[in-house]
């Protein structure tokens, strides 16, 4: 099925940069991103030697949260198939993922959870082929060694606040939507603020958790009262 080379690259440790690191309650998750998980397909197996069929996508609920945002959770069901540089032989792997959208409108909130549903179907499907999809990250006794050591930073746009601190389990559960997109909310003063990679590209979501961007500091921030108004 698989060329010698390929066969190398897939039994390889995977490479720990590529490795992100989230927060969720008290335990520490390590996981790939959706981006590189497809990069590494199109490398490993070739542009066009892969694909994904979307088998189910089905809305799981429906809520309100304190803040008033619309939050709903998708299932759907994934089949990748990978063919060999022929195409004489292909593999498929079926699995399930989940995805939770939370925004103030309804349909931004839909397509969210939809969206990381898929990805994370997607995800745990392509984990089958080993290492280089993040297989290994599932091993207690190997994701301790790969995982980053660095604790999450204030962008370098800004001078590092004298007093950082993490949230309690509370905050952490009350954001857990931000933290499944890899963010962190931390202490700074009399403010939450958000720290984290591709921060741009999730201020919808970051938006429809109540935070405010200060253009000045570059940076997103909820005052603390407004949160426990909440």
């Amino acid at each position: 099925m698989f060329v010698d080379k390929q066969i190398q690259v897939l039994k390889h440790d995977i490479e720990p940069s590529r490795i992100k690191s989230r927060t969720k309650g008290n335990i520490n998750l390590s996981y790939l991103e959706g981006f590189d998980l497809i990069e590494t397909a199109n490398k490993v197996f070739g542009h066009g030697n892969w694909s994904y069929n979307i088998t189910s996508l089905d809305q799981v609920s429906q809520e309100t949260n304190s803040n008033q945002n619309v939050v709903i959770c998708y299932k759907a069901i994934v089949k990748l198939t990978v063919y060999s540089l022929d195409h004489s032989k292909h593999i498929s792997k079926e699995d399930v993922g989940f995805g939770t959208g939370i925004a103030k409108m309804l349909a931004d909130a839909h397509e969210g959870g939809a969206k990381e549903a898929v990805t994370d179907s997607i995800k745990r499907a392509m984990r089958s082929f080993g290492n280089q999809f993040g297989n290994s990250l599932y091993d207690k006794s190997r994701n301790h060694q790969n995982q980053p050591q660095t604790s999450p930073q204030i962008p370098s746009s800004k001078p590092t606040p004298p007093q950082v601190q993490r949230q309690s389990p509370q905050v952490q559960y009350e954001f857990t939507s931000l933290y499944n997109l890899g963010l962190q909310v931390l202490e700074q003063g009399n403010n939450f603020v958000i720290v984290g990679e591709d921060i741009f590209n999730k201020k919808d979501s970051i938006k429809a958790c109540g935070f405010f961007w200060d253009s000045s500091r570059k940076i997103w921030y909820m005052p603390k009262h407004s949160q426990e108004a909440a």
